[in-house]
């Protein structure tokens, strides 16, 4: 018997049935549906299949570099070039660089390890990509709903996962249906694939709920910020690729920076810190915006416009964060589960073959008649791909930089460079995280409050002119979806001990402590500007912000990112 009041008093809930329901249509989500679909047409079977996305469309919401590696979108669609996939640019040319204040000293190619070469890859937007994808899924049969956002996992009496249900729409900001209230539905499956990207809001639930990250190291977050601009041709050459270490992190803080030369002049420039940094007064935003005044990146800019800007958390724990990717009913795949490999910076590859490999133990599942069981095919196939390989050659990478950047640098070379020159595929020795990133951060009081510079409105910009140009868009009149656990905390602790770090975390001016009516301060939340990066919700010193899911079509919308 439901519990749920809004059920008893609206409902039923309407429900649809399918063979697979699959949350988020990403690279790993679409990729899921389209090799089901080839599997089942090859077999002459009928396979049915659902994809929700909560974007107003798909490709609304993703966020990358991107650098491409195609190894899996080769193996997924052979003939993805006859078929007109937006892999437009190849990268033509290598630079990494590590930066001083001033300063700018670039490793030779010959010392590069094989993690930043990109020969054979392509400069894209992933959004383009999703887009064309999910143009290939509905050819095939796929039913794509976007703007509807998966909000609940629905169990069967056995604990197992039966199914989705969308949010609610026309609620206030009470909570309490308006004129406009409509209840959500239930999409049902024999499985329930979840790719809703980094820091999944269903797919932190299911870890907690079946302890699928017991006995794996606890995972590890970065923030990435992205800019896209339009310089003038005299600037800009086709395909080059420069990554950065250094300037103007410390060098106890882990990131480094991006600059693509995209077609049609446009540069993809982006900077990433690791959420795992102790000075609380950090911003990663402001960071990001003193990078680009190095005069070895400045060069890339000059007398060009910024277009678009956005920010996403990025999961970089890697095979050793890895969590048991099945459950009864369902499994993660993608960056929900944490499959990128940072040392590549890299992620959209295996997300789609992580899709592949689900969407084949899927297929023999189905056939076999069987649902709402352990999909234990998909991990073991994991086992013994590529792709596997690949992340155990980079699961050092990550830990290492806990040591400083001089020890991080060193290590990589000789575990990326030297190793493999010797025939040495993996390292024989690894290296465990034992905290998770929230609990790195330092009272406010151990160090000096850093001054950042303010904007020139010209390469560097503040945050709400940047929120404007993500064509950022919610509802006002819904409940928040960035709730929290108590609200005393703000003040008592983030504030007074920490100094109101959410206010220099978020990539979006979501939070401010303000003067209250009473006196004081309070902690406003802007949820208007959210740009769903989940920042915040890794970050909180007390894990006290939790980030639920807005009514389906909100937050961003990205164009060419």
């Amino acid at each position: 018997m439901t519990t749920n009041p809004l059920i008893e008093k609206f409902g039923p809930r309407e429900s649809m049935d399918y063979d697979v329901v699959i949350v988020g249509a990403g690279p790993a989500g679409l990729a899921t549906a389209i090799r089901l679909k080839q599997l089942a047409a090859a077999a002459g079977s009928e396979v049915s299949v659902v994809v929700l996305e909560k974007g107003s469309e798909p490709g609304a919401h993703i966020l990358s570099g991107a650098i491409m590696d195609p190894i899996a979108l080769t193996e997924l669609i052979p003939d993805w070039k006859e078929k007109g996939a937006p892999l437009k640019q190849p990268v033509t040319e290598d630079e990494f660089l590590f930066l001083s204040e001033t300063g700018a000293k670039a490793t030779p190619h010959a010392l590069l390890p094989d993690c930043f070469k990109n020969h054979g890859n392509y400069i894209v937007s992933l959004g383009e990509v999703v887009r064309w994808l999910s143009g290939m899924a509905e050819e095939m049969g796929v039913e794509i709903f976007p703007g509807f956002a998966a909000a609940e996992v629905l169990y069967a009496e056995d604990g197992s996962v039966r199914g989705v249900a969308t949010g609610n729409l026309g609620l206030g900001k009470d909570g309490e249906p308006t004129d406009n209230f409509q209840l959500g539905m239930e999409l049902l499956g024999k499985y329930t694939i979840f790719a809703e990207g980094s820091r999944g809001h269903l797919g932190k639930q299911l870890i907690e709920r079946f302890s699928l990250d017991g006995g794996k190291a606890p995972q590890s977050y970065g923030i990435g910020l992205k800019e896209l601009w339009e310089v003038p041709p005299t600037n800009h050459k086709p395909g080059l690729v420069v990554h950065t270490a250094g300037w103007p992190l410390e060098p106890d803080t882990y990131g480094g920076s991006f600059i693509y030369h995209a077609a049609d002049n446009k540069i993809a420039i982006g900077f990433v810190v690791g959420l795992d940094y102790q000075n609380p007064w950090l911003s990663p935003f402001e960071e990001f915006q003193r990078f680009k005044t190095h005069p070895a990146v400045r060069q890339h800019l000059e007398g060009g416009r910024r277009i678009s800007y956005g920010a996403r958390a990025i999961t970089a724990g890697g095979l050793l964060s890895l969590p048991k990717t099945v459950f009864p009913g369902g499994a993660l795949v993608g960056c929900n589960a944490g499959y990128l490999n940072a040392s590549r910076i890299k992620g959209s590859h295996a997300a789609i073959k992580s899709g592949m490999l689900c969407a084949e133990s899927l297929f023999e599942a189905l056939q076999a008649g069987r649902g709402g069981d352990e999909l234990t095919a998909y991990p073991e196939g994991f086992e013994k791909s590529w792709l596997h390989a690949e992340l155990q050659q980079a699961r050092n990478f990550k830990q290492w930089f806990k040591k400083g950047r001089a020890t991080a640098t060193l290590m990589t070379g000789i575990e990326q460079w030297l190793l493999p020159q010797l025939g040495v595929k993996k390292a024989p020795w690894t290296l465990k995280r034992k905290l998770p990133d929230h609990v790195n951060l330092r009272p406010a009081s151990e160090f000096q409050r850093i001054e950042y510079p303010k904007p020139d409105g010209v390469l560097t910009f503040d945050r709400l002119s940047s929120v404007f140009i993500s064509n950022v868009n919610h509802e006002e009149n819904q409940p928040a979806h960035l709730t929290l656990k108590d609200g005393a905390v703000p003040l008592d602790v983030n504030r007074g001990v920490f100094g109101g770090p959410e206010s220099r975390y978020c990539p979006a001016g979501v939070y401010e402590f303000v003067e209250a009516d009473s006196g004081g301060e309070r902690l406003q939340i802007n949820a208007q500007n959210c740009l769903h990066c989940k920042t915040c919700d890794i970050k909180d010193p007390t894990q006290n912000i939790t980030w639920v899911t807005p009514e389906g079509g909100g937050g961003p919308n990205y164009a060419g990112m």
